[in-house]
């Protein structure tokens, strides 16, 4: 693979995962951070995700961009962090569109992050990426609601012909970098605290690192794809059975149960939301799966037993 990828946001786990396995491709990879000590080598670049720099002569002759950045939602949603999770998403996505706008030799496409959240709070049909968006009262998913669809609005505003498009409505990412969900339910579930939560029934949308990475690779390389894709296992899971499938693999046969009102409290002290563990997410990967793509990891104990014991 003689490629050269950009990954703006890339050292969180999304993005240390794809670095990972587009050098494992013999990739060129390009790294924006806001960091100024993560400038370690010449293949990082210094941006505030905001205004134009020098990073910005990188996507020159790119073969990818992929645009991870986006401020935490482990937080409480009060109206300093809502107005950081908003505009960590729109201002890094705008600011994205308008250097590749200036750029002589654009990038082949660009691909830029949204969440499977997007979708209407279900237990019964899952969504593909024609299902239906909304926000949900018992699932207390406004705010979340409304930073996908700004976000993904200041996407798709950006007219660039020579630019393929897509849009990642991605599901929950398992595996072994730190600072990643598995990361945290293992620790909750060695704890012995890795009980269901509220009534369990909520579906959980997730995907195998490896899967991802898979995934991200396709659409870069097949140019007859753009527009949204969702990414996530075939096979969505409720909370019940996903922490009956972690106590399983980890040997943790004490999980206490959360109910909805001590998870509240849990997440008020934690200085979270409960709605990150609440609503019930099933998801769909209709157009990776109408492409032919072959998920290695489809099932989530067989995803989780590769992860803790590989």
């Amino acid at each position: 693979m003689d490629q050269k990828i950009i990954l703006a946001g890339g050292t969180g786990f999304l993005g240390k995962t794809l670095s990972n396995w587009f050098k494992s491709q013999n990739a060129t990879v390009i790294v924006l951070t806001r960091s100024p000590d993560k400038c370690l080598d010449d293949n990082h670049f210094l941006w505030d995700g905001k205004s134009i720099g020098p990073w910005s002569d990188q996507l020159e002759r790119a073969s990818a961009v992929i645009n991870l950045s986006g401020q935490s939602v482990n937080c409480r949603y009060h109206s300093k962090n809502q107005k950081k999770i908003l505009n960590s998403r729109l201002l890094s996505t705008r600011i994205l569109g308008q250097a590749i706008q200036r750029c002589k030799r654009p990038p082949t496409v660009w691909l830029n992050s949204s969440t499977a959240t997007i979708y209407k709070h279900t237990y019964n049909e899952a969504h593909n990426e024609s299902g239906v968006i909304g926000a949900c009262k018992e699932a207390k998913d406004a705010f979340s609601i409304e930073v996908a669809q700004a976000w993904e609005k200041e996407f798709t505003s950006f007219r660039l012909p020579a630019t393929r498009k897509i849009l990642l409505r991605t599901a929950m990412v398992f595996g072994n970098q730190p600072g990643g969900v598995y990361s945290t339910l293992r620790q909750l579930t060695k704890l012995g605290l890795g009980g269901q939560i509220g009534h369990g029934k909520q579906f959980v949308s997730w995907i195998h690192e490896l899967d991802f990475c898979r995934s991200i690779e396709l659409l870069i390389n097949k140019n007859a794809f753009s527009g949204v894709f969702n990414i996530a296992s075939p096979n969505p899971i409720t909370n019940k059975s996903m922490m009956h499938s972690l106590r399983k693999i980890l040997k943790s046969p004490i999980g206490l149960r959360a109910t909805r009102w001590m998870l509240e409290i849990g997440t008020f002290i934690l200085r979270t939301e409960s709605e990150l563990v609440l609503k019930s997410r099933k998801v769909l990967p209709q157009k990776l799966l109408d492409a032919g793509f072959d998920f290695n990891y489809p099932n989530f104990e067989q995803a989780i037993q590769q992860i803790e014991y590989r």
